[in-house]
């Protein structure tokens, strides 16, 4: 062992807020913008513990968030569920807490009869380490719209079935 706490993951708290605030902050992936629709997400998971549009659990190590994801299902569809964010520690990259996350994403979609989990991100270079994870982690390229989110920042979509494909 290396001398750090057990990780578990777990449901959000509202302590948790302002250290993923900081964690988000510090991946120096996000735009203000998008840390400001995190942090609008986590607000709706603490205000309205009843909703039902978004899930947040932590990844957490002695007490203290180490990453974090947020889901939901996607409106109008059957058993597909969008995968919001996905977030860890830069100082914890590489030491499987994002699949982690990922893997408790996909067994919770599983669990709700999902069969479908979108996640989309950027073409830009700063987001050449979430694609690949992405990818490593069993998602595939299901589209990409060129210029999206400005000239040369396509959007990537990617897809991960959960259960065989219909059709071609």
């Amino acid at each position: 062992m290396n001398g750090r706490s057990v990780t578990v993951i777990r449901s959000l708290r509202r302590a948790d807020r302002e250290p993923l605030k900081e964690l988000i902050e510090k991946t120096g992936v996000f735009s203000d913008a998008e840390v400001e629709i995190a942090l609008e997400l986590i607000d709706v998971v603490l205000g309205r513990p009843d909703q039902q549009d978004y899930s947040i659990a932590v990844s957490d190590e002695g007490g203290t968030p180490v990453g974090y994801y947020c889901l939901g299902p996607t409106p109008g569809t059957k058993g597909t569920y969008d995968l919001y964010w996905i977030a860890v520690a830069p100082s914890r990259h590489g030491q499987g807490i994002g699949a982690a996350l990922d893997a408790h994403a996909e067994a919770f979609v599983r669990s709700s009869a999902g069969r479908l989990i979108i996640a989309e991100t950027s073409s830009s270079p700063r987001y050449d380490a979430t694609r690949g994870f992405y990818l490593r982690r069993g998602y595939v390229e299901v589209s990409r719209i060129r210029d999206y989110y400005s000239p040369g920042d396509d959007l990537v979509v990617f897809g991960k079935y959960l259960v065989p494909q219909h059709g071609g």
